[in-house]
């Protein structure tokens, strides 16, 4: 078996095949005779085998005649034609695992699992597990492996008595044995709940770990209070709400140390985020250091460039815009900026900077943790600080597991002067009312967006294309000035685009979901997402964001195709009812699960395998409690614990 299909699979040592545990089991422990199997219900049967033959009715396909049972497999290698004639005329038995249905011959049996046996041998004792698998490793293959080392030895428990008294859990050993080898009819709870607190425990200590590790980096000390920042509020010409204060002051309490910040700043689409950023970036000016912020995408990268700009170069700043077409000369006149803005081109090869204090990430969800890793190693000796910023709020269950590991601000309030935006639904058929609504909002002097979901034809059918959709409006809105806006066009298209928005000149501009964050344009009072049923809850909230950023009252119309599947009436739904982003969050986090829900943060952070952090939140508070407890009063079994559970996956851990 080649190590290269085990490692996919993450198996690597002993305790990787041990933890590797069954996703179901399959029951070969009793016979069912072929004419009296339930129907719908997988059996063993046994029969000795008659023939096998290759048929082309009416398709090719292997038959397999056994004593009161026919055996059918569609996909088939040439061998197993052989493998069977020889086992017929040596008189074996054929034992199949699967439905039995009624077909030309009688009784049959599609693509079964089947061993080959000779008359009397015992059957097995204990249910036979089915394990998670990758292409081309057969079950029998990888059940071989799993099993051996679970044999190979004993299997030290790495928890306490007292703790395992306490919390009322089974023994370690004991719990892996019954989930590979469990008897028919055994009650499996207490195993599974053995593993999935010791999975949950060795993700929070894997955490803190990652923290302690952290906080023994050196970092350079930022200041807190220096001139450029206090000229800067001095001169801002809006008071910042409780909740920026807040985070602004746990900011720059964290960069003030010499140990390196890791910080999410998280608050809902408009709470006021990028002006905590920038006042970070002045601690780092302030100081001598460089700061380095990073956007998603290019159209957000110059928005922050031009944001920045506005605020910090009337204060004698140098700031630089790092975008992917620049030449080698003017991306080192760039590096040498005291603030630096750009995309994942800030995170390339050859990308140096002198001396970089301050990293800061905006929409952090969208980035691997390489590339978050990346751009922190840039500062050669010192580790820079870190903050991160997110519009899309982390629902509690998830920052007491996959975000143990930073430190949360959370800015729960908006600007005073942010308007609510109303959110209307309609249906494809009424597009006509739509247009009626922009002609007249445009009329007046408002501005609007259109969201279509992709560029061209996708596989997914019928998706209107914002090409098409912008010929289409320029048809039916002749009166109107209408701009284009995507993903593909050269930047300098994209910025003209952006600024004749921004100016007033284009009144409707169709885009796809590039201005999902970031872009900022107060005039633009009317939103209208064109097939919404086929966008994420986030998405839709963000898109949303856009607009209620000036004076007028905003509306959202979501125009949905039919018919809607169950998921997607639940998300227009959940959007319909709620304008705060956290609700929006933990609804989004119910209907899709962690894994999607993290996006690329799970590349880093060990996924859950077998704990569910919703339905087992009571084992997610006792395993928090348990890793404070046990990195207190025995690190290195805290160590051996995690060794155990995260093995070779550790190193990304500390991201």
């Amino acid at each position: 078996m080649k190590p290269s299909k085990l490692d996919r699979l993450g198996l690597r040592s002993r305790l990787d095949f041990v933890l590797h545990l069954p996703l179901r089991y399959e029951d070969w422990t009793a016979l069912t005779a072929p004419d009296s199997a339930p129907p719908g219900k997988a059996v063993l049967v046994e029969a000795k085998l008659e023939r096998a033959e290759v048929a082309y009715r009416p398709r090719r396909q292997l038959i397999v005649h056994a004593d009161g049972v026919v055996l059918r497999f569609f996909n088939f290698y040439g061998s197993q034609l052989k493998q069977f004639q020889r086992a017929a005329e040596e008189g074996l038995r054929v034992r199949a695992f699967g439905e039995v249905r009624g077909g030309w011959f009688g009784a049959e049996m599609t693509h079964p699992r089947y061993r080959l046996v000779r008359e009397g041998e015992a059957l097995p004792q204990t249910l036979t597990p089915i394990y998670p698998t990758t292409e081309k490793l057969k079950q029998d293959d990888l059940r071989a492996k799993v099993l051996e080392a679970l044999d190979a030895g004993d299997l030290e428990d790495t928890l306490p008595e007292a703790l395992r008294r306490r919390l009322e859990l089974a023994d370690f050993a004991d719990s892996v044995r019954l989930l590979h080898r469990p008897p028919p009819g055994a009650d499996l709870a207490a195993a599974w709940k053995r593993m999935k607190f010791d999975e949950l425990l060795a993700q929070q200590l894997s955490m803190r770990f990652a923290y302690q590790k952290r906080r023994s980096r050196q970092a350079p000390g930022l200041k807190a209070n220096g001139a450029l920042l206090r000229s800067f509020l001095k001169q801002l010409p809006f008071t910042l709400t409780r909740a920026q204060t807040r985070a602004m002051n746990e900011v720059l309490r964290d960069v003030s140390e010499q140990h390196p910040m890791q910080r999410l700043l998280q608050g809902d689409v408009g709470s006021g985020k990028t002006i905590v950023a920038a006042i970070a970036c002045l601690a780092a000016a302030d100081a001598g250091w460089q700061a380095a912020v990073m956007a998603p995408t290019e159209i957000l990268s110059e928005q922050h460039f031009r944001k920045f700009g506005e605020w910090l170069t009337p204060l004698g700043l140098r700031i630089a815009w790092l975008y992917g077409g620049l030449t080698k000369k003017r991306k080192a006149e760039a590096l040498k900026a005291q603030i630096v803005i750009g995309t994942h081109a800030l995170v390339q090869e050859g990308v140096g900077f002198a001396r970089l204090g301050l990293a800061v990430v905006d929409e952090q969800h969208r980035f691997g943790v390489q590339q978050r890793l990346t751009l922190r190693r840039k500062g050669d000796d010192v580790v820079p600080h870190q903050l991160m910023m997110s519009a899309t709020p982390i629902p509690r269950t998830l920052s007491m597991t996959y975000y143990a590991d930073l430190d949360v601000s959370t800015i729960d309030e908006m600007p005073p002067g942010r308007r609510a935006v109303a959110t209307r639904l309609y249906s494809a058929k009424r597009r006509s009312e739509v247009l009626a609504r922009i002609r007249d909002a445009c009329t007046e002097g408002q501005q609007a967006y259109w969201v279509c979901p992709v560029i061209e034809e996708s596989k997914e059918g019928d998706v209107q294309t914002a090409l098409d959709t912008f010929s289409k409006l320029k048809g039916e809105l002749k009166s109107i000035h209408v701009g284009l806006l995507h993903g593909r066009l050269p930047p300098a298209e994209k910025a003209a685009a952006m600024e004749a928005f921004s100016n007033g000149t284009t009144q409707l501009l169709v885009s796809t979901t590039v201005i999902e964050v970031g872009v900022d344009v107060p005039n633009a009072s009317l939103m209208v997402i064109e097939s919404a049923e086929r966008f994420g809850l986030a998405q839709l909230h963000q898109l949303r964001g856009r607009v209620g950023r000036g004076a007028r009252d905003s509306t959202c119309i979501l125009l949905f195709g039919g018919p809607l599947s169950a998921g997607a009436r639940e998300r227009l739904k959940v959007i319909y009812e709620s304008a705060d982003g956290f609700e929006i969050a933990r609804r989004d986090l119910l209907l899709r699960g962690p894994g999607e829900y993290l996006g690329e943060r799970q590349s880093g952070v060990p996924l859950l395998r077998f704990a569910d952090i919703e339905r087992d939140g009571d084992l997610v508070r006792a395993a928090r409690e348990a890793a404070a407890e046990l990195i207190g009063a025995d690190p290195e079994a805290a160590r051996a614990h995690v060794a155990r559970w995260l093995g070779s996956r550790q190193d990304l851990t500390y991201a």
